[in-house]
């Protein structure tokens, strides 16, 4: 970057291999498998990545399915960034909370939707499990419309899982850091258009594979 002039910008921060996976390793029967994370990697990298070049440290993917006592672990071992959105996607789809009637819904859409990313000797499970965070968009007003004790439900569900994950990342009592470094920006938001739900996101996909003379 020095060689390449002052008005390149640098990296703040590197994703590395640990062993982990987006989502995690899903197996034939959609549970998910356990892996053993390198922390010592994490550890040496965070440190030369902070000491010799001035970057925030090691982004650990796909740290969702992971046992709950490897978050204390991160923390520890200087890890800047740990993604999580997976697990509190298949909170969701697990939760008592939420409708056989719609879950179903949902894997029938699926199936007639996204048919073509299901992989040669994958499983019903595999595939549904690695393709279900795609319905949240088409299925968003659903959701949102849930009987408000689904909706509770599940939040408090939610709620306990940050609760325990902040605390053991040590990412809690931080607000005054986000007020100060966080400013939230402005985004219009036109109502109609997030909540178009699923109907729209077929007309969508079926537009597309016209225009691709399928």
């Amino acid at each position: 970057l020095a060689r390449m002039g002052n008005n390149m910008k640098g990296i703040s921060k590197m994703s590395i291999q640990t062993g982990t996976s987006h989502g995690g390793v899903v197996l034939p029967d959609g549970s998910i498998a356990k892996v053993k994370v390198d922390f010592d990697t994490i550890e040496r990298l965070s440190s030369l990545a902070r000491k010799a070049y001035g970057l925030a440290g090691v982004v650990q993917h796909g740290a969702s399915t992971l046992p709950d006592d490897a978050f204390d672990l991160f923390q520890k071992k200087g890890a800047a960034e740990v993604h999580l959105a997976t697990g509190f996607q298949n909170m969701i789809y697990d939760s008592k909370y939420l409708s056989e009637g719609l879950k179903q819904e949902i894997y029938k859409y699926l199936h007639e939707n996204m048919a073509k990313e299901k992989k040669e000797g994958e499983t019903d499970e595999q595939f549904i499990y690695k393709t279900r965070k795609k319905a949240f968009g088409p299925f968003k007003e659903k959701f949102w419309n849930l009987p408000l004790s689904a909706r509770e439900g599940i939040g408090k569900e939610l709620e306990e899982r940050f609760d325990l994950l902040f605390k053991k990342l040590k990412a809690n009592d931080t607000y005054n850091q986000v007020i100060k470094w966080a400013g939230a920006p402005n985004v219009p938001i036109k109502l109609e258009t997030e909540t178009a739900g699923v109907g729209s996101e077929t007309k969508k996909l079926k537009q597309e594979k016209g225009d691709r003379g399928e």
